[in-house]
C-alpha cells in the first residue's frame, strides 16, 4: 500500500512538471508572438487589451463560478487586476515594442530581488544571507545583459518599461501579502478570471480600443522576413499564452514545491530567448546570455530564500509576466 502510495505521489510529481513545462513554454511564447503584431501597426495597449479581454471572455465561466470572490477578497482581486494584469502586461508590452523580449524579460526577474528590498527596507524585517545574496546575483547579472560598460546599448525608455512591470509584480506580491493571513487561501482560478476582467475593465478606460485599427487583425503580420496572419498570433496570445498557461501554471503548483515550480518558472525567461532569437532574429550576446543566467539564478535564490525566523515569511514570488496568488513563482 505505502508502495502505491508512493507511485501515485511521483506519477502526480511528473503531471506536475509537465503541466509546469507546458505552463512556462506556453508564458514565453507571448512576446514572440506580440511583437509582430505591435511592428505591423498595432499600439502596446491595444495588444495587451486584445489579450486581456479575450482571455476574460474564456474564463467568464471560471468568474461565475467563483462570484463569492466578490465580497471575500475584493481588494485581492482589485489589486490582480490593476497591477498583476493590466499593470504588469501594459509594460511590458510597451517595453518589447522597444526592446529586444528577451532583455524585457530579465529585467523583469529582478521583483523578487525588488520585494526583499520592500521587505528589508520598508517594513524592516530581516531577510537572509541567501536571499541578499539572490539580490545582488540578480542585479549583477542584470549588469552584464543591458550591457552598462557600454553605456546602456538598449533604449532606455524600453528598459524602463520593462523595470515598471517588475514594480507592478511588487505592488501585487506586497498587497498579496497583506492579506495571506487572513481566512482560507482563494481559489487562485478564481482570483485569475476576476483578475483578467478588472484588468480588461482598466485597460478598455486606458487604451481606448475604440480607436484600434482593427483591420491589421486581417492582414498579415511580418516575424523576422515569413508572413503570419495577425489573426493566429492574437489566438496564439489569448488562447495558449494566456489561458493554456495560467491553468497549466495553476494546476502544476499544486502538485510541485515551491522550489521546483520556481525552477521550472525560469524556463519562461529561456524559453522567450530562445524564440526571441529563433523566430524574431533577436541575438544577444555571449555576456548577455552569461548575465541571463545569473539574473535567473538570482531571481531563484532570492524567491526561496525567507526571512530570518521571528519575521512573517516576504511574497517573494518570481516569474515575469504573471504573479498568481497563493503560489511562490509565477511560470
Amino acid at each position: 500500500m505505502h508502495t502505491s502510495e508512493s507511485s501515485r505521489a511521483g506519477g502526480g510529481r511528473g503531471v506536475g512538471l509537465g503541466l509546469a513545462l507546458v505552463s512556462a513554454l506556453a508564458f514565453g511564447g507571448s512576446g514572440v508572438a506580440a511583437k509582430p503584431l505591435i511592428e505591423a501597426g498595432l499600439d502596446p495597449l491595444h495588444v495587451v487589451w486584445l489579450r486581456v479581454a479575450g482571455a476574460a471572455l474564456v474564463m467568464l465561466p471560471l468568474a461565475v463560478r467563483h462570484r463569492a470572490l466578490l465580497r471575500s477578497r475584493p481588494a485581492l482581486l482589485a489589486g490582480f487586476g490593476l497591477l498583476g494584469v493590466a499593470g504588469v502586461q501594459a509594460f511590458y508590452f510597451a517595453s518589447i515594442s522597444r526592446i529586444p523580449v528577451g532583455v524585457a524579460l530579465l529585467v523583469e526577474y529582478l521583483a523578487p530581488a525588488l520585494v526583499l528590498g520592500w521587505v528589508r527596507f520598508v517594513q524592516r524585517r530581516p531577510v537572509t544571507r541567501a536571499a541578499a545574496l539572490g539580490v545582488v546575483l540578480a542585479v549583477g547579472g542584470l549588469a552584464c545583459v543591458v550591457e552598462v560598460w557600454s553605456g546602456l546599448s538598449f533604449d532606455a525608455l524600453g528598459l524602463l518599461l520593462a523595470l515598471g512591470a517588475a514594480c507592478c509584480q511588487v505592488g501585487y506580491f506586497v498587497l498579496s501579502d497583506q492579506g495571506s493571513d487572513s481566512g482560507e487561501a482563494p481559489d487562485p482560478l478564481g482570483v485569475i478570471a476576476y483578475g483578467l476582467l478588472v484588468g480588461t475593465a482598466v485597460l478598455t478606460v486606458v487604451a481606448r480600443p475604440w480607436t484600434m485599427d482593427f483591420s491589421v487583425l486581417a492582414q498579415r503580420a511580418d516575424m523576422n522576413g515569413t508572413p503570419v496572419a495577425a489573426g493566429l498570433l492574437l489566438g496564439w496570445i489569448v488562447l495558449i499564452a494566456t489561458v493554456l498557461a495560467y491553468v497549466t501554471g495553476v494546476v502544476s503548483v499544486r502538485r510541485l514545491s515551491p522550489a521546483v515550480a520556481g525552477v521550472v518558472a525560469c524556463l519562461e525567461a529561456v524559453v522567450a530567448t530562445v524564440l526571441a532569437w529563433v523566430l524574431l532574429g533577436e541575438h544577444l550576446s555571449a555576456p548577455q546570455i552569461v548575465g541571463g543566467a545569473v539574473v535567473l539564478l538570482g531571481a531563484f535564490i532570492a524567491q526561496s530564500s525567507t526571512p530570518a525566523k521571528g519575521s512573517a515569511e516576504p511574497v517573494a514570488a518570481g516569474g515575469a509576466e504573471s504573479p498568481l496568488p497563493a503560489r511562490e513563482n509565477a511560470a
